[in-house]
């Protein structure tokens, strides 16, 4: 090996060949080091299709780089040498190679990006980390933008991003840029509940190959004891295969991807949805390319303006904005709990074995096929978690766990901040907290129930409506002086006490009837599991 040549490590969400660290170094004056790392699949007990999903994708992803003509150091799994973590497996790469520097692109999640950080007074070469371009806004404007502002209002952020970007801009004649269709949100569109006419295509499922079914094989022995099902992984891995799922989307749903966004049908998990974080989120696709694609749909008139802003809107508005808002908020992010709260998970978050129908599908869902829309890890899953006064980080740990495209920069904002309030409203302007009437509006959850969505409280009466008035009382002195919600508190003034004394009564009993997850799940759990393996 050449004493010259540069090591570039590509991490599992890294995988695009557009990424920074495959721009300067010349293919034949670089070494790829990709790596299969043993801490990164257990510092939460990750879905089993979460693992195969990234080691699948980055394998094939080895193979691509290798037919372009990239030297690729690739570390298995099940190398015995395998060190079990990224500095490790660096630490070995730069002894098999004595690299003159390591370029590497800046990590998505701060642990990982503290170790790269290390690595400068690690190694005896230069180490060199390059931006994510693959992001709209990088941290420094970020920074820059939230500075002295009152509050971290999305919109705001989301039209700085359209202006940045030109998506969904004209040139009104007079040389400014206007939005198209007039508006710039058109949210107000996209809250249709499902509908008994409503048909949604299938959604585009990948049979495994070779590649694949051998890392199932590799999953299914290692990490047998890790929650949710296997033999239904369909997942795309590479970006061929992420393109087919792209087209399908932009062909067959994006018409009604917006009115439909915030529906949920019992049994049907995909609806119109694009099904494609996950290879977003790992790099398969990239974001202004989804964005272009979804504005060109709008501009040859297959596609109506709400559903194109609300797509757009999700990847240049949320997506860059939480992102953003990870930054600027760690460490103590994940360690927030202005609630207060301290209940442990119930179990039925694991096993699904729940009287609550809509809990009961979304985590059926969750463990079969490692997704859930967005609707229900908010306004179900999550409204659940927060109003039932669940621990954080307990939370934290089972979103990161259990979901394919799951990762802290994008995880914990949205569960810290915009699910739990954890945060105390950095991130969200209120709680997002339900009774059972939202979820039967914009659901068919509540008809086959065993709950009653009309009955308040009582043994029979829907958890969600006494679990609701339970915690808006325990967190008046909060919650009364919020400006969106605060008016609420005039309704349940005008309750009688013994109405008001059913509602915490019921919402008690429940509460105390409830079983908290067995120990082996949570990240303290794993953490012992491999200090108990040496």
């Amino acid at each position: 090996m050449s004493d010259h040549r540069v090591l570039v490590p590509i991490l599992g969400d890294q995988l695009s060949h557009s990424i920074s660290s495959l721009q300067e170094p010349s293919k034949t004056g670089a070494v790829v080091l990709m790596m299969e790392v043993w801490d990164e699949a257990t510092y939460v007990k990750h879905h089993k299709q979460k693992i195969a999903l990234l080691f699948s994708a980055m394998r094939h992803f080895a193979e691509e780089l290798r037919a372009d003509g990239w030297v690729v150091d690739y570390v298995t799994l099940d190398d015995p040498a395998n060190a079990h973590s990224f500095t490790g497996e660096v630490a070995r790469a730069v002894e098999r190679h004595t690299p003159s520097a390591i370029h590497v692109t800046e990590a998505g999640e701060w642990r990982v990006q503290q170790a790269i950080e290390e690595w400068a007074d690690t190694f005896a070469c230069e180490v060199e980390i390059l931006p994510d371009t693959r992001f709209i806004c990088d941290h420094a404007t970020f920074r820059q933008w939230a500075e002295d502002r009152k509050a971290l209002t999305m919109e705001h952020f989301y039209r700085e991003m359209r202006r940045r970007t030109g998506l969904l801009m004209h040139d009104d004649g007079k040389g400014n840029l206007r939005p198209k269709g007039g508006d710039w949100n058109f949210d107000k569109d996209n809250r249709e509940p499902p509908k008994g006419d409503m048909n949604p295509p299938p959604v585009p499922k990948f049979e495994p190959d070779a590649i694949t079914l051998e890392v199932m094989e590799l999953v299914a022995e290692r990490f047998g004891d890790h929650f949710g099902d296997l033999e239904s992984f369909r997942w795309p891995v590479t970006r061929a295969d992420a393109l087919v799922a792209a087209d399908a989307f932009f062909a067959q749903r994006i018409k009604k991807f917006g009115p439909y966004q915030d529906a949920m049908v019992h049994g049907s998990d995909d609806l119109y949805h694009s099904m494609l974080s996950t290879s977003l989120n790992c790099g398969l696709l990239l974001p202004v390319e989804l964005c272009d694609r979804a504005e060109a749909a709008y501009d040859a008139g297959a596609a109506p303006i709400n559903s194109v802003e609300g797509f757009i809107r999700q990847i240049i508005g949320w997506r860059e904005y939480v992102r953003g808002f990870y930054w600027l908020h760690m460490p103590g992010l994940e360690s927030d709990n202005e609630l207060g709260a301290t209940r442990p998970l119930p179990e039925f978050f694991w096993t699904g074995e729940t009287d609550m129908r809509c809990l009961a599908d979304c985590i059926r869902s969750t463990r079969e096929d490692a997704h859930a829309h967005h609707i229900q890890r908010l306004m179900v899953l999550g409204n659940f978690c927060l109003i039932a006064g669940i621990h954080p980080q307990a939370v934290q740990d089972w979103y990161l766990a259990v979901y394919a495209d799951a990762y802290q920069w994008v995880e914990l904002p949205n569960v810290s901040g915009m699910i739990l309030y954890a945060d105390g409203g950095k991130l969200a302007t209120k709680p997002y907290a339900a009774s059972g009437n939202y979820i039967n509006k914009m659901s068919d959850y509540c008809k086959e129930c065993r709950y009653k969505v009309a009955q308040k409280t009582g043994e029979d009466a829907c958890p969600f409506n006494p679990l609701y008035w339970h915690f808006m009382e325990t967190h008046r002195d909060r919650l009364s002086q919020n400006h969106r919600i605060g008016r609420i508190y005039a309704t349940w003034d005008r309750m009688g006490d013994a109405k008001k004394r059913d509602y915490l009564d019921s919402a008690e009993a429940f509460l105390n009837a409830l079983e908290p997850a067995r120990p082996g799940w949570a990240r303290e759990a794993a953490k012992a599991e491999k200090e108990a393996a040496g």
